[in-house]
């Protein structure tokens, strides 16, 4: 496998987040624009893979193999990244063949596809699940769905760094909280070990709580010998994953307008319309300066646009 130079790091801009509701309510908000860090490989998926690409790489592998939806950020960034660094990439797609604007950038960058309809895809946990792709594809290294484990935790400490290094240009000498969107809750975790306790780290859910988040969290936290606590985990998923609502639609629509940052329905638009609804709440005091975690995605806009 072929990996990036070793000082090679995307750069994530820190800008204020200027919106009416946070202006009444006297809160603060800085917005970390992962969605900027590359055109292809963007927001914290790239992150997520740092730390499974050097394993791969010390384990011999010419690959990744991972599983993932035909709308996944995190094969879309796998795969262009494996056409850009030059190894194989195998993905492994929840339901039956369809054509998503993700699904055909997956293929024009070289994955093998391979569709495990519904039930297949749901045993992608159980024991034995990889056991017939690594007879299959040994010279492949097998990565969690959306990058996770511990390892993508790890590989997303940088996100801390990339803010607090930004922080005396934006005009703020600390902050007292992150927020951002949880999908597997691999970045929240990330984020709680590198804070150890220092700032509390909120995390709005995109999928139910059957999903499981909170238990993959406090398995990776565990593996990491730390101790419970420093996160909250509040449900922005509007009914299920990927649920679009006119509401929601709406609010994308009027933030878009008056922020100029461009959102995506399934992560990012939930994560702030959750925190507008937090905020009217009466959750934070005046004067609380907040970090906002644009986590990219914007590449599964399309498929809304196109209506599909």
């Amino acid at each position: 496998m072929l990996l990036p130079p070793a000082n090679w790091l995307p750069q994530a801009p820190l800008e204020h987040l200027r919106l009416d509701w946070l202006t009444t309510a006297g809160i603060e908000v800085a917005i970390l624009r992962l969605d900027q860090i590359d055109p292809l490989i963007s927001g914290n998926k790239w992150f997520k893979l740092t730390e499974h690409l050097k394993a791969a790489e010390r384990a011999g592998a010419e690959g990744i193999i991972s599983p993932g939806g035909a709308h996944s950020n995190h094969l879309h960034a796998l795969a262009a990244a494996g056409k850009r660094l030059g190894f194989a990439t195998v993905g492994l797609l929840r339901g039956h063949a369809q054509q998503t604007p993700t699904v055909e950038d997956l293929q024009a960058f070289g994955m093998q596809l391979h569709w495990l309809g519904y039930g297949g895809y749901r045993a992608r946990n159980e024991p034995g699940f990889w056991q017939p792709w690594q007879a299959q594809y040994p010279l492949l290294y097998a990565v969690p769905e959306g990058g996770g484990g511990l390892a993508g935790a790890r590989g997303c400490a940088d996100i801390q760094t990339q803010a607090l290094t930004q922080l005396t240009a934006l005009g703020w000498s600390d902050f007292h909280a992150w927020w951002l969107a949880c999908g597997t809750g691999t970045t929240l975790a990330g984020l709680v070990l590198a804070e150890a306790g220092a700032r509390h780290v909120y995390g709005a859910l995109a999928v139910p709580e059957d999903h499981g988040v909170a238990a993959q969290v406090e398995s990776i936290l565990q593996q990491a010998g730390h101790g419970s606590g420093g996160y909250t985990l509040i449900d922005a998923s509007r009914g299920g994953f990927a649920k679009i609502d006119p509401a929601l639609l709406a609010f994308i629509e009027q933030t878009e307008q008056a922020s100029g940052v461009p959102l995506e329905p399934l992560y990012t638009a939930k994560a702030l319309l959750v925190l507008k609804q937090q905020v009217e709440a009466g959750r934070f005091t005046p004067g609380t300066r907040l970090l906002f975690v644009h986590s990219g995605g914007l590449q599964g806009r399309r498929a809304m646009l196109a209506g599909r």
